[in-house]
């Protein structure tokens, strides 16, 4: 996530000065914590944080509870993962529902945080769970915050209740609470209520908050903060709690650009659990709150989990076994191809699942900064472009079908040969893996339960105990053959080598455009 991306930069930075010691002396640790503090104070993260952070940290560092088997960068970077994780809330809050329906979640937080968004979001994904939501417009000062809710409800594909047209007509406390019993005689299973917010806080958007928190009794009040507003958020947050309190925090624009450190001090400054992250504008882009995966990804050590659960929500599982039997029976096609590209577009941005790949923020990020999500539609285009015929077999791919290929798609013939010329090479190693003849990929070894299936497979496995290829897209994705850390650049959980930006250039050639 952008929002994190100096503060994950300068944490990284740090331990890698670690990694050339033995052990560590009182010295390097008191170093170590004034970079760490450094980085988090320039970050925006509560002073008082900071401090309790980096106490604890200097204290289990000297201690003797670190683990012996681990290097010094990996035992530090140990210690502040787990700190990170502590600060963010330490475990997951989920959601909680009414055991009676409806269970009404109330919405606060000041103008201009997203709270409009957020509901829309909400809205999206608790349908995609089986619930029945319902969008209350009660936000009834904002000029069009009532329109703009409404085009929110009909994007999530939600029913809204907004009896009164807003911008300074209609009693807040009134709808809200009619939006309630609304619910309840339609069966919806959720109200979700937005409420009017403030350029600052104020009294009287206190008591307005107050009195629709009392008159609905929600199961749930959520604040929604901009992450990136600095100090303020927390200042901002202590007002909310002190003025109408609230169940849990929901952080939004964390795509952001700023420091947005502050976002790190809100759950330990108001011991309230933050629920949601909100990144992005599109409704998708909302996000449970799993504290140890975002500590994990401030300190470059990847999310997997995450980026496997939206795998899982993106893919059809039946129609992945058919393509894998078909890998295994016939050829992989353009056809196919197209209709898996289909089904990788539906987890989001490429860039932001790269991004949560272990290294990614490190050496990668320059790499991950130039990739051009707009290749994949004109990859798309120059499918499209095609018969079925000519995806199905590409050796009937004459010049002149090339050319009106290229017409039709609206790029140039160099780029459809390209791109001819990199899927066949791609199916060849995809058939070799679906029939355990996996030797032509470099770096990869007999699949789980398979032998090598030839003299090549075992001439490759013996190459890797020694050497490396001379051609950098192999090198790239081979094992080493010494012992690494496992982890991001300063180790700790499984990684494979970092490549080189060398590398990089040349496996862009092959799988990238030219």
């Amino acid at each position: 996530m952008a929002t994190f991306g100096t503060l994950s930069d300068r944490l990284v930075e740090t331990f890698k000065n670690l990694r050339t010691k033995g052990r560590l002396s009182a010295s390097d640790v008191d170093g170590t914590v004034r970079e760490i503090r450094r980085a988090l104070l320039d970050a925006d993260v509560a002073l008082q944080v900071v401090k309790d952070f980096t106490a604890k940290v200097r204290e289990r560092a000297l201690s003797d509870e670190v683990n012996k088997a681990l290097n010094p960068a990996q035992q530090v970077v140990q210690i502040v993962n787990e700190e990170l994780v502590e600060i963010l809330g330490g475990t997951q809050r989920k959601l909680q529902f009414a055991k009676v329906a409806p269970t009404v979640i109330m919405l606060a937080g000041l103008q201009g945080s997203g709270k409009t968004t957020f509901a829309g979001k909400l809205a999206k994904k608790l349908q995609g769970e089986g619930h029945t939501p319902i969008l209350v417009a009660a936000d009834l000062q904002r000029p069009n915050a009532v329109n703009q809710l409404q085009v929110v409800a009909e994007q999530a594909g939600a029913a809204i209740y907004a009896p009164e047209p807003g911008n300074g007509v209609g009693d807040p406390v009134k709808v809200s609470k009619a939006g309630v019993e609304f619910a309840r005689q339609k069966q919806h299973d959720v109200v979700i209520i937005d409420t009017a917010g403030r350029l600052g806080v104020d009294e009287e958007l206190m008591k307005q908050a107050s009195k629709i928190r009392k008159a609905t009794d929600p199961d749930e009040v959520l604040f929604v903060i901009d992450s990136m507003i600095g100090q303020d958020a927390v200042n901002t947050a202590k007002a909310f709690q002190d003025g109408v309190d609230f169940t849990g925090v929901v952080l939004s624009k964390l795509d952001g650009d700023a420091r947005g450190g502050a976002a790190l001090s809100v759950a330990s400054v108001t011991g309230r659990p933050i629920i949601f992250a909100s990144n992005g504008e599109t409704l998708d882009a909302l996000e449970d709150f799993h504290p140890d995966r975002m500590a994990s990804r401030i300190l470059d050590l990847g999310d997997i989990l995450t980026l496997i659960e939206q795998a899982q929500s993106a893919f059809d599982e039946e129609e992945a076994r058919k393509v894998a039997e078909k890998l295994a029976k016939e050829a992989f096609t353009l056809e196919d191809f197209l209709e898996q590209m289909q089904q990788l577009k539906k987890m989001g941005s490429m860039k932001k699942m790269l991004g949560m790949l272990p290294g990614m923020g490190g050496q990668m990020k320059q790499q991950l900064e130039n990739f051009d999500e707009s290749e994949i539609g004109r990859t798309e285009a120059i499918i499209r472009g095609m018969t079925p015929a000519e995806r199905n077999n590409t050796k009937i791919l004459n010049g002149s079908r090339r050319a009106r290929i290229a017409r039709g798609s609206g790029v140039s013939v160099t780029e459809v040969n390209q791109l001819v010329n990199r899927f066949e090479q791609a199916a060849k190693m995809m058939k070799k893996v679906a029939r355990g003849e996996n030797a032509g990929i470099p770096g990869m070894g007999a699949m789980p339960g398979m032998k090598p299936s030839s003299k090549r497979a075992k001439k490759a496995k013996g190459k890797f105990q020694g050497g490396r290829s001379g051609n950098p897209a192999k090198r790239a994705v081979e094992p080493v053959a010494e012992s690494v850390p496992t982890g991001s650049g300063f180790g700790l959980g499984a990684q494979a080598p970092q490549p080189s930006e060398a590398d990089m250039a040349e496996i862009q050639k092959l799988f990238g455009k030219s």
